[in-house]
């Protein structure tokens, strides 16, 4: 890692970094998928590959206090149903990382968020989620090959770039999950996944003790992000969250690929 980098950042710097953990929080409580723009944030500020490992820890902080906040709504049979797949997903993600320069991981997971975004919204164009039930990724065979599928996208996406969340937001949405189901999985989701991708963050040199340090001084900025989303998604109904999740979505792929 280039710890130069992290101890000599600007104000200016610091402040455009603690806005990303802000947005980190409220995405976790609200709008899942819009904290692509702190992972672009981080990517600008920060040498890219070191940017994934001071925000993996920013984003426990978060997924904490979105499990603490929604853990009554979390649909347990088909976190079982992802987390094998997940777990391939993040093993692809690592030998990735093992070669693939910048530009490459970049174009590559654009190009998977516009296309999970194209899909998504086709499939609910043809059918409107009906509320409760059985969410689809447990329910068929499609529905369970599906749910393997995405798995994979989402563990490739989440180790390489931080990215698996708007892969997964597309997977819940076109599940038929609803807005507190959908906060409540992806919260359980996440926080497990990014526990588990610590161990090969800090083998791949992207987490040290200087990274931390940085990690310390921003998770303060977490908190009232992830309040102000709890007080939002209350004010926001089921078609708006679905539109804000796809449209945060499109936006994270398109700056990848056009940056």
């Amino acid at each position: 890692m280039d710890t130069m980098t992290l101890w000599h950042i600007t104000p200016w710097e610091f402040a455009a970094l603690a806005a990303a953990a802000l947005l980190v929080g409220f995405s976790k409580t609200a709008v899942s998928g819009a904290n692509t723009v702190s992972l672009a944030i981080f990517a600008a500020v920060l040498p890219a590959r070191a940017s994934t490992g001071v925000l993996l820890p920013i984003l426990i902080v978060g997924d904490v206090l979105a499990v603490l906040t929604y853990r009554r709504h979390a649909h347990w049979p088909t976190l079982w149903k992802l987390f094998p797949a997940v777990a391939a997903g993040v093993v692809v993600g690592t030998v990735f990382l093992l070669w693939a320069d910048d530009a490459m991981v970049r174009t590559s997971i654009g190009a998977i968020l516009l296309l999970m975004a194209g899909v998504t919204v086709w499939r609910r164009r043809k059918a409107d989620a009906e509320a409760g039930g059985e969410p689809e990724s447990v329910a068929t065979r499609t529905g369970r090959i599906k749910a393997r599928s995405y798995g994979v996208l989402g563990g490739f996406t989440t180790m390489v770039a931080n990215a698996g969340g708007p892969v997964m937001s597309m997977y819940l949405l076109s599940a038929g999950f609803r807005k507190l189901g959908f906060l409540g999985t992806s919260a359980f989701f996440f926080l497990i996944v990014n526990v588990s991708k610590v161990p090969f963050s800090v083998g791949l040199g992207l987490i040290d003790g200087h990274s931390l340090l940085l990690d310390a001084a921003l998770a303060a900025f977490v908190l009232p992000g992830a309040l102000l989303g709890r007080w939002a998604v209350n004010r926001i109904n089921q078609r708006l969250f679905e539109q804000l999740v796809i449209a945060a979505t499109v936006l994270g792929g398109l700056q990848l690929l056009l940056r």
